[in-house]
């Protein structure tokens, strides 16, 4: 357990005080002019006391890209202030700042997109079971460049870095999977080419960091390992765009999933945990993020044994906000929700929260 306490050094030299982080959690929070809210400050002040770094909720990099009500925005550079404050009060626990950038794509509602034109990397089903579109060429240079912009803006809010958020069947995953990317062009069809535009954002973001910030500015990348759908994502691809991204300049991958011990279905090799797969084919040349139901000690202990350099608390930081601080004190903590203690979660976030019985353990 106290290998995970102890600060991490990450190649560009720049610390964290331990190995654990906030994950990135959907507030839904944001003012009607998706300007950061006084609850959402809040909230992630309140979680950045302990861990090494906090990986904020997604912030759309395009008006086309809003992917959820309440959702705080970066598009533009009317909400570098907005950003800033959530830096801000990220630091003031002394954890590091991560900005997480991302473009909805077809899982945007249509209401919440101009003109309710909802994108993808094809034509495809919505959300709301209604069409999606494929992006052009143009767009899609566009939408490219956009991650770009909102990484200068949170480099101008003094974030520490970004989380490029390439999971969770948002739009880079849309373009990767090939069961929503049918296209025919350079950015569809082979494995390769539907890597295309997951790499052009990376290498996008760090032409933008090289313009803007220093080596200590953090980049890191989000990817979903696998896809239910004959067609879609297998963990063989994406042992393969993982092992491309360790080769790019970036400070770490962050997997996606609901729970740590989880083992490969749709993979050629073994069916072992996912993570160790990951972790085995990176070989030590970028860290890896593990997380995924890690609520108590002895969690975190198998969780450790993944292998993953990093580990992800989310839901447990909702029940307890000061769960790593009480680990080093070495005091018990709670790993089902008291709805009668006020862990300062946005109303909203709350509400969402009761909507999903069992989600967060203890809520109903």
């Amino acid at each position: 357990m106290t290998t995970y306490l102890v600060p991490f050094t990450f190649d560009n030299g720049v610390e964290l005080r331990n190995r654990y982080v906030m994950a990135p959690m959907t507030t839904y929070s944001a003012n009607p002019d998706d300007t950061v809210s006084d609850e959402e400050l809040a909230y992630y002040e309140e979680r950045s006391y302990g861990v090494g770094a906090v990986i904020t909720a997604c912030t759309y990099v395009a008006a086309s890209g809003k992917g959820f009500p309440g959702q705080f925005a970066g598009h533009t550079d009317a909400y570098i202030d907005s950003l800033r404050k959530v830096a801000q009060a990220i630091h003031k626990g002394g954890a590091k700042a991560i900005l997480q950038i991302y473009h909805g794509g077809r899982k945007s509602p249509r209401e919440l997109v101009p003109n309710g034109d909802v994108v993808s990397a094809s034509d495809t089903i919505a959300a709301d079971g209604g069409k999606a579109r494929a992006v052009t060429i143009e767009e899609i240079q566009e939408i490219v460049k956009a991650f770009g912009e909102t990484t200068r803006r949170a480099i101008e809010a003094g974030f520490d870095g970004v989380e490029i958020h390439g999971a969770n069947t948002y739009l880079l995953q849309q373009f990767f999977s090939g069961f929503t990317n049918k296209r025919t062009d350079e950015y569809g069809g082979t494995l390769e080419k539907r890597m295309r535009f997951p790499l052009e954002v990376v290498a996008e973001v760090n032409r933008v960091k090289q313009q803007y910030a220093d080596d200590s500015f953090i980049v890191g990348y989000r990817f979903s390992p696998e896809e239910p759908e004959e067609e879609g994502i297998s963990l063989d691809d994406t042992v393969q765009l993982v092992d491309r991204l360790a080769n790019e300049p970036l400070g770490y991958l962050h997997i996606s999933l609901g729970d740590f011990r989880s083992v490969a279905h749709r993979y050629a090799g073994e069916k072992e945990n996912r993570i160790k797969i990951v972790h085995r084919v990176l070989d030590g040349r970028i860290p890896l993020i593990g997380v995924g139901s890690i609520y108590s000690k002895k969690d975190a202990l198998e969780a450790m044994e993944t292998g993953a350099e990093l580990l992800a608390l989310g839901r447990e930081l909702l029940i307890e906000p000061h769960w790593v601080e009480k680990m080093t004190a070495g005091e018990e903590v709670i790993t089902e929700m008291d709805m009668t203690q006020n862990n300062v979660i946005p109303g909203q976030m709350m509400r969402m929260m009761q909507s999903r019985p069992g989600w967060v353990p203890g809520v109903k």
